[in-house]
């Protein structure tokens, strides 16, 4: 299945999950290496790069401040 990567900052997204933040991460490293699952060879590579992607992701929600009454797409 390849899902469009969707918002997950509130007010769009509330209660944003590991899960979520990782199918994120997964359909970007998809996307950018054109591969739905790597070969072998690769697999290391893919998996980390959606690791890495996942935690990026925490960190920025994590970070992000959003001012009642204002949206920014």
């Amino acid at each position: 299945m390849c899902r469009s990567i969707k918002t997950l900052r509130p007010p769009f997204t509330e209660g944003v999950t590991d899960e979520d933040m990782h199918a994120a991460a997964l359909q970007y490293v998809r996307k950018i290496s054109g591969f739905r699952a790597p070969a072998a060879h690769n697999a290391e590579a893919f998996d980390s790069a959606v690791e890495a992607v996942t935690e990026a992701t925490r960190e920025l929600l994590a970070s992000l401040r959003v001012r009642a009454g204002h949206s920014h797409s």
